[in-house]
């Protein structure tokens, strides 16, 4: 009975030093704002494990040394509706509880959901109705998140059908636990160098290419684990859909090598601008080497093209889901491309005309150019 209760207080004192640890970091959190000039939010709902909508709500202020702060500002449980008044209620109380002035509010970030950029109720039209209540003079700028759109942009491509045989194969041998065993058994005796095949799901962007890459190397021992369960493979052992199936692994991991440049703790916008800048230079580079056969930048696509008749291999089709996706691309990331003077001046004040860059900074800009 004594364990029983030492563990419970032991509980209890735990608890109790989460509670004061987080109250505490978030004391400092406030007392930070204080000295913010300006500071941006990040809001991004999505349902959990349980179907409950957990909207996450990130701040990032800068002070007058230019010294950033980047912390989660609150995440809330919602569990009705998320509805953009909702969502503005939520976040308008993360503000108010931070102290902070709507008027310092310079940036907002969001997915393209119809409850956060809606033109009428959306929460971006009532963060902006909110801001004109509170006479702020400065602007907002609003941008959909960038990961977000370079993961999409790779819907572009279609290619869902590859991608639906490949995971109807997975789902197959992970789905039954003696599925499962049996394939791990095989790959080993096999002596192969993988030990499984990785689900795929699409909340987890970069688990596509982890599952694709898996696949196209385990090609031959899929087909001969499958038919050993009486499963017919005349599909994934079809010449056109094997170069299908390269052709998105190599694309699938330049996406990913992609949006793995684009994450990460203090990423500013101008790197981020120019990563993917970089990367539609890539895509037409890619493009006209496709079109001359050049498979340099595509592994798999050479592996598959040493296997098949070099006439079989589809670059002029490929090609043209290069330029697909260059044109998507430059298609979603447009609102960014307004801003390039600006995310110029930032990066390379040297290279922008005195004469775009506004009015407030012409003179500074000017001193620097001589």
């Amino acid at each position: 009975m004594d364990r029983e209760r030492a563990r419970i207080f032991k509980r209890e004192l735990v608890a109790d030093r989460k509670c004061e640890l987080a109250s505490n970091l978030y004391d400092q959190l406030i007392e930070k704002g204080k000295d913010f000039v300006a500071f941006s939010l990040v809001v991004d709902e999505s349902n959990d494990v349980s179907d409950t909508a957990q909207l996450s709500v990130f701040i990032r202020g800068v002070d007058s040394n230019l010294r950033v702060t980047e912390e989660l500002l609150g995440l809330k449980s919602m569990h009705g509706t998320t509805t953009g008044k909702e969502i503005f209620e939520e976040v308008s109380k993360c503000v108010t509880e931070m102290k902070l002035p709507w008027n310092k509010l310079v940036g907002l970030n969001t997915d393209d959901a119809p409850a956060m950029c809606g033109r009428r109720s959306g929460l971006v039209s009532r963060v902006r109705e909110k801001m004109r209540e509170e006479n702020c003079a400065g602007e907002l700028t609003v941008y959909h998140c960038i990961i977000h759109q370079e993961a999409l942009c790779g819907k572009a491509l279609k290619m869902d059908h590859v991608m639906t045989t490949v995971t109807k194969v997975v789902n197959f041998i992970r789905a039954k636990g003696l599925n499962h065993r049996q394939f791990q058994s095989f790959l080993k005796e096999c002596g192969s160098e993988y030990a499984d095949v990785p689900y795929h799901t699409e909340v987890r962007w970069l688990s596509r290419g982890k599952v694709l890459s898996s696949c196209f190397e385990l090609g031959m021992e899929l087909c001969q684990f499958l038919e050993s369960k009486g499963k017919d493979t005349a599909a994934l052992r079809d010449q056109k859909f094997l170069c299908e199936l390269a052709f998105l692994c190599d694309i699938s991991s330049h996406l990913d090598a992609l949006n793995l440049q684009l994450q990460g703790r203090g990423c500013i916008i101008t790197d981020m601008y120019a990563a993917v800048r970089a990367f539609k230079t890539k895509l037409c580079l890619w493009e006209n080497q496709m079109l001359q056969g050049n498979l340099g930048h595509f592994p798999c696509c050479q592996t598959i093209k040493t296997q098949i008749s070099t006439a079989v291999f589809p670059c002029a089709q490929f090609a043209q889901k290069l330029s697909a996706l260059g044109a998507e691309f430059s298609r979603r990331f447009t609102d960014f491309d307004v801003q390039k003077c600006q995310f110029e001046l930032l990066s390379n004040p040297s290279a922008v005309d005195v004469k775009n860059a506004p009015t407030n900074l012409q003179l500074t800009s000017s001193v620097i150019t001589r």
